[in-house]
C-alpha cells in the first residue's frame, strides 16, 4: 500500500504562525498585529521559545547563569515581558473601544492629551518613552468614543517595536477608522534610549513629530488652534 506524502508540520509554535502569515500573504513586520493568526496555546509555546533563544544569547555573552543569582531568571523574565508586556501590541487584539453616537452634533475642537507612550526602538529595542496630544474634530456622522480608550489605544499601538515616524501613522490610521472625524491631528514628543544609551550619548535630543489629517491639514486656523492649546499644557 502507497503512503502518501505528507509535508511534515513545522517544529515550532513561531514557525506554525509563520507559515499561517505566509499562506494568507499577511504581513509581519515588527510593527504589525499578529493576533487573528494565533491559536491557543501559541503564546505559551512562542514565550518559551523566546526563553531558549534569550538563555543562548546570555550563553553567548559569556554570562554564567547557572551560578549568577542576578541572571538565573532573566531569560524566562525578558520572554514574558516581550510577550506579554512591551510587545504585547503585536500578539493580542486591539482593547474595546465602545462608540456611540454623536447625539448632540458635537462639530468642535476635542483635545486629549498628553499621554503616555511606552514603546521600544525596532532598531535597538532600547526603550521609547514620551507623550502624545490627539486632537479630534467630529462631525454629526461621528462615532465617539470614551476618554480612556484614546490611552488604551494608543498603548496597543505603541506595544511593539515601533519607529516614531510610522508609530503616529498608524495611531492616526486606526482612530480615523474608529471615529470617521472631519479631522484628526496627532503629535507626539519622546525620547529615545537608543541615542541616550549608545552612539552619541545625548542625553537633550527628542524627536517631535505630527499627523494632520482632513481639516486640520486644510484649514490653518484649526492647526493653530490645536498647536496652541498643546502648548499650553507643557
Amino acid at each position: 500500500m502507497r503512503v502518501p506524502n505528507r509535508t511534515p508540520a513545522p517544529a515550532t509554535a513561531s514557525a506554525r504562525v509563520r507559515e499561517r502569515l505566509e499562506a494568507a500573504d499577511h504581513r509581519y513586520f515588527a510593527n504589525d498585529n499578529i493576533s487573528a493568526f494565533l491559536e491557543p496555546g501559541d503564546l505559551d509555546a512562542i514565550k518559551a521559545e523566546v526563553e531558549a533563544a534569550v538563555d543562548h544569547v546570555l550563553d553567548s555573552l559569556v554570562i554564567d547563569t547557572a551560578r549568577d543569582h542576578n541572571t538565573r531568571e532573566t531569560a524566562q523574565r525578558v520572554a514574558r515581558m516581550y510577550l506579554s508586556e512591551v510587545f504585547s501590541g503585536r500578539y493580542l487584539p486591539a482593547p474595546e473601544a465602545t462608540e456611540f453616537p454623536n447625539a448632540e452634533g458635537l462639530n468642535e475642537l476635542m483635545i486629549v492629551g498628553p499621554i503616555t507612550i511606552r514603546s521600544a526602538c525596532s532598531h535597538h529595542l532600547c526603550p521609547i518613552i514620551g507623550r502624545v496630544w490627539i486632537g479630534i474634530l467630529p462631525n454629526a456622522r461621528s462615532n465617539l468614543i470614551g476618554l480612556s480608550k484614546y490611552a488604551r489605544l494608543t498603548d496597543w499601538i505603541m506595544s511593539r517595536p515601533q519607529i516614531q515616524e510610522e508609530a503616529i501613522i498608524q495611531l492616526a490610521a486606526l482612530l480615523e477608522t474608529l471615529i470617521t472625524p472631519d479631522g484628526i491631528a496627532i503629535v507626539m514628543e519622546a525620547d529615545h534610549f537608543c541615542m541616550h544609551w549608545r552612539g552619541v550619548k545625548d542625553d537633550n535630543t527628542q524627536m517631535i513629530n505630527s499627523v494632520m489629517r482632513g481639516q486640520f491639514l486644510d484649514n490653518a486656523s484649526l492647526r493653530r488652534e490645536f498647536l496652541t492649546l498643546i502648548r499650553l499644557r507643557q
